[in-house]
């Protein structure tokens, strides 16, 4: 039986991190070709390149992450964490767009899923400089979602927090008493997301049962951002 990404080319950005390993499973199971690529595109000319060496891609994974440095006030807060926040997850996703949605538009098909953070829709202190550039996502995805729609073409993001990942939620972190703490605290649904359960939402929306979506940001939070 074929699976519901059977036949596309899915290229995904920065594959050994956040979530790109869970994203590439569980796409290969579902029938996808996945190009996994774990370029730094931090350089102006990186995201070109790496759309031009994947070739025709039906999908782009664009999945970007930074680290939070938790805890750093706004006040306190040095340029070099501010401007490396837009470095490697604004500035590349524009890139990424840009490389990829000209063919996409020509062949009236595709689409365009971010990995992104339900703090670029929920404010959270200590994280100004991350939740900036998870902001600037959100709006950037809102805007050229819309500019996509109609070239059938479907920009949207997931805005993901709470959910296990190597990036943001080692085990060193979450089997404290602290984290646990947290969790209850924070989070109605009382456990982390599994990536497994992330990825199904990937798959569904880079598949062609997605196709009515322009531009949304889709929380993935198990109810840390109502």
């Amino acid at each position: 039986m074929a699976g519901r990404l059977s036949g596309k080319r899915i290229l995904i950005t920065q594959c050994n991190d956040y979530m790109g390993p869970a994203a590439a499973e569980r796409m290969r199971a579902e029938g996808a070709e996945v190009i996994a690529d774990a370029s730094d595109l931090r350089e102006a000319d990186a995201a070109e390149r790496v759309v031009g060496a994947a070739g025709a891609i039906d999908v782009l994974v664009a999945n970007l992450a930074a680290p939070a440095n938790l805890g750093v006030a706004a006040s306190e807060m040095p340029d070099e964490i501010w401007h490396e926040m837009f470095d490697v997850m604004v500035h590349p996703l524009h890139r990424l767009c840009r490389a990829v949605l000209p063919a996409m538009y020509e062949r009236k098909r595709g689409k365009v899923l971010v990995y992104g953070s339900a703090t670029g829709l929920r404010g959270l202190a200590g994280v100004s400089a991350y939740s900036a550039a998870r902001s600037a996502q959100v709006g950037y995805v809102r805007t050229v979602g819309l500019e996509a729609a109609p070239h059938n073409v479907q920009v949207n993001l997931i805005a993901q927090n709470w959910t296990e990942n190597p990036a943001y939620f080692p085990p060193a972190f979450t089997e404290t008493d602290a984290f646990n703490a947290l969790l209850e605290q924070h989070v109605p649904m009382g456990r982390l997301g599994k990536p497994h359960e992330s990825a199904a939402l990937a798959v569904f929306l880079a598949s062609d049962d997605a196709d009515f979506f322009a531009g949304q940001s889709f929380p993935f939070s198990g109810g840390w951002n109502q």
